[in-house]
């Protein structure tokens, strides 16, 4: 059997996800349309039938802001490029984020590209049977206690006992980021809390490890899907946060 007659349908595709209540499933076309979405998406972007995705896009599903971002994400890979596990916050319908990790590729056809294709893995819980996952269990406490400061992937290596590319490989492994994606994970993390209070961006900026503001806001949103001052108004109006892409 040849390569093109074991070519997976994209409803099969859609059928096999749909058993996998963890990972989000979709297809677009061209114009970044929805022409396939698992269950999982469906129920969280607060629908019961794969009919209300099929034939909208982005921008027609989630708010201004968040659709646009979406989009534009959308169009970048429409025009050949590839995103590989970008680590982001999806809002479910209880309000309440979880990290996914995003993975979108374009679906070429006689070497034109037609549409794209992709899926979003809810963030699990690390690999604690590894044989190395007491001394990452250092590095991630490590971490956490020092998110704020300047963290050298060096000593990040010395507190497990190991290379720095033995660091990343295995801490990928065990924790499915990077160190530096943990790391990042948790500033943001921290710059949501401190955003429910009353400091100004550039303070929570600051608190959270960012020298500079631009980038601190860059990341944030590339993170959460709009920016710090957005967020802060979208927390006394959680309804305008959305579920998934």
């Amino acid at each position: 059997m040849s390569e093109a007659e074991m070519a997976i349908a994209a409803h099969e595709l859609e059928a096999l996800f749909d058993a996998l209540p963890n990972v989000v499933f979709f297809v677009k076309d061209q114009e970044g349309r929805y022409t396939h979405a698992n269950l999982t998406l469906v129920s969280r972007l607060g629908m019961k039938r794969r009919s209300e995705v099929v034939g909208r896009t982005a921008s027609e599903l989630f708010p201004a802001g968040l659709g646009g971002l979406y989009s534009e994400q959308d169009r970048r890979v429409l025009e050949g490029a590839v995103i590989e596990d970008h680590l982001e916050i999806h809002i479910f319908p209880n309000h309440k984020p979880g990290w996914c990790l995003t993975c979108k590729r374009p679906v070429r056809v006689g070497g034109s590209i037609r549409g794209l294709i992709g899926i979003s893995r809810d963030l699990r819980s690390p690999e604690g049977r590894h044989p190395t996952y007491d001394r990452l269990r250092r590095v991630a406490a490590h971490l956490q206690q020092h998110y704020a400061g300047a963290v050298r992937l060096q000593t990040l290596a010395d507190l497990a006992n190991l290379s720095v590319s033995q660091l990343e490989r295995q801490f990928r492994h065990v924790f499915l980021l990077t160190p530096r994606q943990a790391l990042n994970k948790l500033r943001i993390e921290g710059a949501m809390r401190l955003l429910h209070g009353d400091d100004s961006v550039a303070s929570v900026s600051a608190a959270c490890g960012f020298t500079d503001q631009s980038a601190f806001t860059r990341r944030f949103r590339s993170a959460v899907g709009m920016s710090p001052r957005a967020y802060r108004k979208a927390i006394v109006s959680p309804e305008s946060l959305a579920t998934h892409k």
